[in-house]
Formats: C-alpha cells, structure tokens, sequence
C-alpha cells in the first residue's frame, strides 16, 4: 500500500511541477474552505488541513496568500464539489474528485475523458465501496519502531506504519489526521513527505504493458481537467 501511495504522489508531483496546475487546483481548494469557514486555519480545521497538503507540494506562499484574501473579501465565486466514478481498461476503478462553478461543462468533460481513453463513467457508488478513506502522514528522520513508540505513548490508534527507504508512511483513520501529525510535531518533526486525505484501494491490479499505458493516458487527461482536484485508482504502477 505504501509503495503504491509513493509511486503516484512521485508521478504526478513530477508531471504537476512542469504544468504548475497543481498550484492552481491548491489555490481554488484554499479559497473554497477558507470561505466555507474562518479564513484562519486555527480555527478552521479543514483550511489548516489543505494548507498541510499544500506544504508537502511547495506550493509557494504568495499563492496560498492570496486565495485566503480572495475568501477573506467575500470573493464571489462559487464551488460545487462532486464525485465521479468510473472504469478504465480492464475493468480497472477510478474515482475523480472535482471543484466546480459549472456542472454540466465539469461532467462532459470527466465523462469525455473516460470516453476517448478507453474507459466509462459508472454510476454513483459503482466503485467507492472498493476504496478505502484513509489519511496518510509520512515523514523522514525516524524509524518505524521510533515512530510506533511515540504513537503508544500519545495513545493514538493507526492501521499501518510502513518503512521505505529514508521515510515512514502512517496509515490512519481520517480523522485521526491531525493527532497523528500533533504527535510527530510534539516530537520535533517540522516538514512531512506526505500530509494527505486520500480513497485507497481495497486491492490494486496490475495490467499488461499495453494496458497501462492507455490506463495513464486517461489518468493524465482526467489530471489536466481545471475542474478535477484528484484522481484515485486502484492500479499498481511498478517502480
């Protein structure tokens, strides 16, 4: 799970930093909970949470700024958010999260993409029961067995702890989110290499050559969407 969970974040940080999209999906995510609640993220969990996700992208800072200014003046846009579903090749599970001030044009451009990529749109709950809401922390510096023990002490619950390479990846319950994160900055631990709410599947698949490369291909055009925040699946990249 966990090295799945690597290999996308690396893939689309990497095809994200080119395109600067990222910031640009950040930006809007920011200014819709900044609006939604307090522009202040101590006491607006879900602003403090996107601004967490936004560190572990470098997301400059003027960029944040000025989305909390735009929801601080009663900017006068407003976002739907929507859930798509749907298949890829070989039966393959997508779910794609999106931020919308029109409907109809967000859902005939997802439902474009599925189309000319070899995939289709399914209905509601087609495939979110195959995924899993999980919250993910990883972080550098500590080992696995140093990371359990500071969870125990603090008396936090997770699923998983991981060790790859350099860092750990905690797998937890979504909203133990933020006492996980408390813990390791109780502890000293200032920067994550990951802070994110994310839908895991429950089993990932692995294709042919052939088959991924057109499973990618729908990936990236669902990504480049200006609607679409997130994409989840539930297939095994590789290395």
């Amino acid at each position: 799970m966990g090295r799945k969970w690597n290999n996308i974040k690396e893939k689309k940080a990497s095809k994200d930093a080119s395109t600067s999209k990222i910031y640009a999906k950040f930006g809007r995510e920011i200014y819709v909970v900044a609006k939604q609640g307090e522009p202040d993220p101590e006491s607006n969990q879900a602003l403090k949470f996107v601004l967490e996700r936004a560190k572990t992208y470098s997301v400059p800072k003027a960029i944040v700024d000025r989305a909390i200014e735009k929801a601080k003046g009663g900017g006068e846009e407003n976002y739907d958010e929507l859930r798509y579903e749907g298949f890829g090749p070989n039966g393959t599970m997508l779910i794609v999260d999106a931020l919308t001030n029109n409907v109809n044009r967000t859902a005939a451009e997802v439902r474009s993409a599925f189309n000319k990529n070899g995939g289709n749109m399914g209905v509601n709950g087609s495939v979110a029961y195959m995924f899993d809401a999980t919250a993910v922390i990883g972080l550098e510096g500590k080992s696995s067995d140093e990371v359990l023990e500071l969870l125990m002490e603090a008396d936090v619950d997770v699923r998983d702890i991981i060790e790859e390479d350099d860092s750990v990846i905690v797998y937890a319950e979504p909203d133990q989110f933020h006492a996980v994160q408390q813990v390791f900055k109780d502890a000293g631990v200032e920067d994550f290499t990951v802070a994110e709410l994310t839908m895991l599947a429950q089993n990932d698949v692995t294709l042919s050559e052939e088959d991924q490369a057109q499973f990618e291909k729908l990936v990236d055009a669902l990504e480049d969407l200006e609607d679409v925040q997130q994409v989840y699946h539930n297939v095994d990249l590789g290395e």
